[in-house]
């Protein structure tokens, strides 16, 4: 009756970064790290878990001799998003 639902997207700072994702389509460390009010240690941790499961891509780099990290949504991650949502709804309706 009800679809299970992605335990990646599932936890809350993951489903908060990839739903900012989604308005935003790429973002900063710090961006993210900032709207979710999230520790970095913990923020990178569930980054880590994200870019594991090809929902997201983390590309690090050096911007003025200081890192920075940007975090883009992929294709597989709009579409387990949108997969999430609709499962969601599914749970509304009964």
């Amino acid at each position: 009756m009800f679809k299970e639902l992605d335990p990646i997207l599932h936890a809350q700072l993951r489903l908060a970064v990839m739903s900012l994702l989604i308005s935003v389509k790429e973002a900063e460390f710090t961006f993210i790290r900032e709207k979710t009010n999230a520790t970095a240690g913990n923020l990178s941790v569930q980054l880590q878990k994200l870019k594991e499961a090809g929902y997201i891509d983390v590309v690090k780099q050096f911007k003025d001799n200081y890192p920075q990290t940007s975090c883009k949504i992929t294709p597989k991650g709009i579409e387990a998003f949108e997969n999430y949502v609709i499962a969601l709804q599914a749970y509304l309706k009964v």
